[in-house]
């Protein structure tokens, strides 16, 4: 029992470390295009944040401010 668990830890650091990898140079411009984002449509996401925080009547610490009525 304690070979496998020696043998599934040693497995589980060479996935965790081949995780870790330098970017180049040439690669950075594919990483930093807007699909690549946590949110790929900033005026989506604003959209979406507002109706969220109209039904739910409240700001919550984003820029959306108003009440649960829906005005501004």
């Amino acid at each position: 029992m304690k070979e496998l668990l020696k043998l599934g830890s040693i497995l589980l650091f060479c996935f965790y470390v081949s995780a870790c990898t330098n970017v180049g140079a040439w690669e950075k411009g594919d990483l930093s295009r807007p699909e690549m984002g946590f949110v790929p449509d900033p005026l989506e996401q604003r959209l979406r944040d507002h109706v969220y925080f109209a039904k739910e009547g409240s700001s919550s610490g984003s820029a959306v401010s108003g009440g649960g009525c829906g005005c501004n």
